[in-house]
């Protein structure tokens, strides 16, 4: 595909790559095997850049926060963002994947096996407390 692509005509074939990807990587962190992947595509702790709060309002018209599971960056980027209130102990209420390449961007949420698998992800930052720290990170840079 080229950039000359929309990105929503991309979303969902980006979408499935990385939900493959990610149902893979959960499964074998949860059988105790999480170095299973590890030649092909890493380890459910290596897969993606970054997991943060993005606080309400650093984008035009973002009026809620959500948690950034950051995939890639650059052209094109690629990420799922987690709605939840609170500061992540509870489930998301919409989980979204986003796909972004050069002033041009597309997001929808998820549903049906897609959805399970992302909350399981979900379940994963929750349980090893990264939900609450970045959100309490955030909120500490957002008093500066």
């Amino acid at each position: 595909m080229s950039r000359d692509t929309s990105c929503a005509s991309r979303w969902e074939g980006e979408k499935n790559d990385r939900v493959r990807d990610l149902r893979l990587l959960l499964a074998a962190w949860h059988e105790g095997e999480d170095g299973r992947h590890a030649d092909e595509i890493g380890t459910l702790c290596e897969y993606g850049l970054g997991f943060d709060y993005v606080p309400p309002g650093p984008f035009k018209d973002q009026r809620e926060g959500y948690w950034r599971y950051q995939l890639s960056w650059g052209g094109p980027s690629d990420e799922f963002r987690f709605y939840a209130g609170g500061c992540g102990e509870q489930q998301p209420y919409r989980i979204a994947y986003t796909f972004l390449d050069w002033f041009d961007g597309h997001e929808e949420p998820l549903s049906g096996d897609d959805l399970t698998i992302l909350h399981g992800i979900w379940a994963f930052f929750r349980d090893t407390g990264a939900t609450e720290t970045e959100y309490r990170e955030a909120m500490r840079r957002e008093e500066r």
